[in-house]
């Protein structure tokens, strides 16, 4: 059994056709331990109010694998640069569609979550995955991300923000990563293939 906590972003209110929402439901059916938590005021969230509950669910633990999307990709960018207790007991971590610098400071509710300067050391291996069309990051994540923190990047074609809009409710990639993280991921969600697992 795997121990997983997983993160959602900005206006999410962790509805039932969002990737995160199937993806804490598969791993629950297979045995494994899930926290997928409603962070506080997702709609006018307050940095240090989410990296106080990031650090209470370390802590609550153990946590072993990290699935963060969007705003909180970010989130846990700066829990890294702060040394957040208990970074250095998770094994692993996805980090999916981080908004740009820009976008965060376009933006009054989240502009406090702009990115820190890029300059420490991740605590344990970390992937990162994003669109190559995704309007929160038309910079491109792997430019403003992946290179700067050396990360293995998967850059996916008309995945936009790899949320429901884009046609990501199933993803069984995701879910194959979180098994195995030498899996890979697809272009797309694989509806054939999340048919064929019950979904």
């Amino acid at each position: 059994m795997t121990s997983y906590l997983i993160l959602h972003g900005w206006q999410n209110h962790r509805p039932e056709g969002h990737w995160q929402h199937w993806l804490a439901d598969r791993l629950t059916e297979l045995g494994h331990q899930v926290s997928y938590p409603q962070l506080p005021d997702p709609d006018d969230p307050e940095p240090d109010v989410w990296l106080a509950e990031l650090e209470r669910h370390l802590a609550a633990g153990p946590v072993e694998v990290v699935v963060a999307h969007s705003l909180s990709a970010v989130l846990w960018l700066h829990a890294a640069a702060r040394g957040l207790p208990g970074l250095d007991a998770v094994t692993r971590v996805l980090l999916v569609a981080p908004p740009s610098d820009a976008v965060l400071r376009s933006h009054p509710e989240v502009a406090g979550f702009a990115p820190p300067p890029l300059e420490f050391t991740l605590p344990c291996p970390t992937r990162l995955v994003a669109g190559d069309d995704d309007p929160y990051c038309e910079e491109g994540a792997d430019r403003l991300y992946g290179a700067p923190l050396g990360l293995p990047t998967d850059v996916l074609p008309g995945a936009g923000h790899l949320d429901p809009d884009a046609g990501y409710g199933p993803w069984p990639a995701v879910l194959d990563w979180c098994l195995d993280p030498a899996a890979g991921f697809t272009s797309g969600p694989d509806r054939r293939r999340a048919a064929a697992r019950g979904c």
